[in-house]
C-alpha cells in the first residue's frame, strides 16, 4: 500500500481554510496513486485548540464539515483518510483518530494520554478513553495513536510520566505498523529525543514506525513538523522539513527492509532555531492578519538580530526600523542601525525623543532638569514605546518586541516601554544565543549582514551615559547557566550554589526573577523554545512570598 502523509500548518479555528488545504492534499494524493492518505491530529480545527473547544457550535461544525465534506470523497475515490479531529459522546470530549472510508466515519481511534504538563491542558478539555483495538490497514494490523499515545513507554523512560502504555495492549494484539498523528511543539533538543525513542519503539516492537507531526506557529507554540519514518529495524527512511508544509509517500513494503540509504542524525543546533524564529514570525503575523512589522533600532545586538530574522522572514519591503536616539545614544549606535538596515535592505527612519524627554523632566522634576535616575530611564523606553505603538496604529504594523529572555527574566526592561508591541521573538532566547544567532546569520549569509562592531561591542541599554548592562547584572555567561537551572531544571538555589556559582549573584538573580512576575504577566507573547518557557509553560502567582524552601 502506498501511504500519502501530510504534515500540515493548519490555522487554529479557520475552518473552512483548513478544510481547503486538507481537500487540496487529498486529491493531489489520489493523482499519486495512494491508497491511504494521513493527515495530522485535531488537522481540522488546529492545535492547541484551547478553549474554543467549550463551545459546542464550533465542535459542531467541524462535524459536518468531516461527514458533509471530507467523508464523502472517500466514498467517490475509494481511497480512505486518517484524520485527527474531536469526538463527542454523552457530553463527553474526546482527542481521536477517524478513519473515513466508503463515505462514512468507519472507525474511531481514541487518544488515552492526555498531556497536563509545560504548554499542555489537553486534561482541562478530553476524557482519557483506555479501550484500543488495531485498525487493519491493506490486510496491514496497525496501531493508530495519536501524539502522546506513544511517549509513556516503560523501558524508555526511567520515570514514565502516566500509568498505562497504550501500545503495550495494541502490540499485544498483534500491531506491525504504529502510525502516529501529532501536534509535538518544539523546544531545544526535542529532535534528538524523537530520533532516540522512536527508533527504539521500532526495534522493541519489530515495528514500523510513521510518525506525522504539525508545521507552522500557533501564538507562542512552534511546531517543528520533522516529520519521519522508520522501518521495523529502527533505521530512518525519511525526514520531512521542519518548516514548512509537505506532503510525503510511503510504500509499506519498504518499511520491513533494510534501509537503502541511512540518513544521520538530525543537527538539532542554532540554525534550527534561526530557522524556526523565522517560521514563527512569519506565521505569527499571518495568522493574526498582519503583514509588516516594524521595531525598534537601538543599534544593540538583541534588535539586530530580530531585524534579520524578521527582513527574511516577511521580504525586507516588509520590515520598518525606527531609530529613537535620546540624550544619552551613542553616534556610533546610530551608526550601527543604519549600516544594518541597508545591510538588510529594510526601510528605516530617525525620531529622536530629545525634546519630549526634556519636556516631561521639565514637568515631573523640581529642579526641572534631568536627575538621571531609574524613573527617567523607563521614561525614555516609555516615550519609544508610545512612538512605535503610535506608528502601529496608523500604518497598521505589527511590533516586534526586542528583548530577549535573560532580560525579561530579572526585569531588565521597562513595562509599557521596550515591551510594548505584538511578538516578543527573542523571548524564550537567552542572550548568549542571541550572539550565536548573530554569528549564525553572517556566516551563513556569506558576508557581514549584522555590523562586527554591534557584536563585539558591551551590550548598553544607553539610558544614561557610559551605561553597560554589567552595571545592573552578572555577566551574561554567568546569568544565563543560573536561569537555565532555575528556570527550565527548577533547581533550588541552594542546589545552583553547589555548582559553583557566587551564593551572592544566585540570590540575587533568583530574587530578580521571583520579584519580575507581575511584569511577564503583561509582556507580549513570545515563541517557545525551552521548556517552562514565559508564557504557557511558567504557571506563577504574582502575589505570592519569595522565601525559598
Amino acid at each position: 500500500m502506498r501511504i500519502a502523509l501530510a504534515q500540515l500548518n493548519p490555522t487554529i479555528g479557520a475552518l473552512e481554510d483548513n478544510l481547503k488545504k486538507i481537500t487540496g492534499y487529498y486529491q493531489k494524493a489520489l493523482e499519486n496513486q495512494a491508497g491511504l492518505v494521513v493527515f495530522t491530529e485535531l488537522a481540522l480545527i488546529g492545535y492547541p485548540p484551547q478553549d474554543l473547544l467549550t463551545y459546542r457550535h464550533f465542535l459542531d461544525k467541524e462535524r459536518k464539515l468531516i461527514v458533509n465534506e471530507l467523508a464523502p470523497l472517500t466514498a467517490k475515490n475509494k481511497t480512505p483518510i486518517i484524520i485527527g479531529a474531536t469526538h463527542q459522546d454523552n457530553d463527553r470530549l474526546y482527542n481521536a483518530a477517524l478513519l473515513l472510508e466508503e463515505g462514512e466515519i468507519k472507525s474511531l481511534h481514541l487518544k488515552t494520554l492526555l498531556p497536563f504538563f509545560d504548554v499542555f491542558d489537553e486534561e482541562r478539555y478530553f476524557t482519557r478513553h483506555y479501550d484500543r483495538d488495531i485498525e487493519i490497514l491493506d490486510g496491514l494490523p496497525t496501531a493508530v495513536t495519536v501524539c502522546e499515545d506513544i511517549w509513556n513507554d516503560r523501558d524508555y523512560f526511567p520515570v514514565p510520566i502516566y500509568d498505562s502504555d497504550p501500545l503495550e495492549g495494541l502490540f499485544a494484539r498483534g500491531a506491525r505498523l504504529l502510525l502516529n498523528l501529532s501536534a509535538s511543539p518544539y523546544h531545544l533538543g526535542k529532535h534528538a529525543l524523537r530520533e532516540e525513542m522512536l527508533p527504539f519503539l521500532a526495534r522493541k516492537y519489530d515495528t514500523a514506525v510513521i510518525y506525522l507531526n504539525q508545521v507552522g506557529a500557533n501564538d507562542e507554540l512552534v511546531f517543528d513538523g520533522s516529520s519521519l519514518v522508520y522501518n521495523s529495524r529502527g533505521e530512518l527512511l525519511y525526514r520531512s522539513p521542519a518548516d514548512k508544509e509537505d506532503l510525503f509517500y510511503v510504500d509499506t513494503d519498504e518499511l520491513y527492509k533494510p534501509a537503502k540509504n541511512v540518513i544521520p542524525p538530525d543537527r538539532d543546533d542554532i540554525g534550527t532555531v534561526n530557522q524556526l524564529l523565522k517560521l514563527g514570525t512569519k506565521d505569527f503575523l499571518k495568522k493574526t492578519g498582519f503583514e509588516k512589522a516594524a521595531l525598534g533600532l537601538s543599534g544593540g545586538i538583541d534588535s539586530a538580530v530580530v531585524a534579520a530574522i524578521a527582513a527574511d522572514a516577511l521580504g525586507p519591503e516588509n520590515v520598518l526600523g525606527v531609530l529613537m536616539p535620546s540624550p544619552y545614544s551613542t553616534d556610533h549606535s546610530i551608526k550601527d542601525a543604519v549600516a544594518l538596515a541597508e545591510n538588510l535592505g529594510i526601510k528605516y527612519r530617525t525620531i529622536e525623543i530629545y525634546e519630549p524627554y526634556y519636556a516631561f523632566t521639565g514637568i515631573l522634576n523640581e529642579e526641572k532638569t534631568p536627575i538621571l535616575d531609574l524613573a527617567e530611564e523607563n521614561l525614555q523606553a516609555r516615550l519609544r514605546g508610545n512612538i512605535m505603538m503610535h506608528i502601529a496604529n496608523r500604518e497598521k504594523y505589527m511590533i516586534l518586541v526586542t528583548g530577549n529572555k535573560s532580560e525579561l527574566a530579572v526585569s531588565y526592561c521597562t513595562l509599557y516601554g521596550d515591551m510594548a508591541g505584538g511578538l516578543a521573538m527573542l523571548s524564550d532566547i537567552p542572550k548568549m544565543k542571541v550572539y550565536e544567532l548573530a554569528r549564525y546569520i553572517n556566516e551563513s549569509g556569506g558576508k557581514e549582514i549584522i555590523p562586527q562592531n554591534i557584536i563585539n561591542k558591551p551590550p548598553s541599554a544607553e539610558l544614561r551615559p557610559d551605561q553597560k548592562d554589567e552595571d545592573s547584572l552578572p555577566p551574561y555567561h554567568i546569568l544565563d547557566p543560573i536561569l537555565k537551572m532555575y528556570l527550565e531544571e527548577t533547581l533550588s538555589p541552594e542546589k545552583i550554589i553547589a555548582e559553583g556559582y557566587e551564593r551572592e549573584t544566585v540570590e540575587k538573580v533568583v530574587r530578580m526573577v521571583d520579584a519580575s512576575e507581575f511584569k511577564r504577566k503583561q509582556a507580549a507573547p513570545g515563541l517557545r523554545f525551552t521548556p517552562n518557557s514565559f508564557g504557557r509553560g511558567r504557571r506563577m502567582p504574582v502575589a505570592r512570598g519569595y522565601q525559598h524552601w
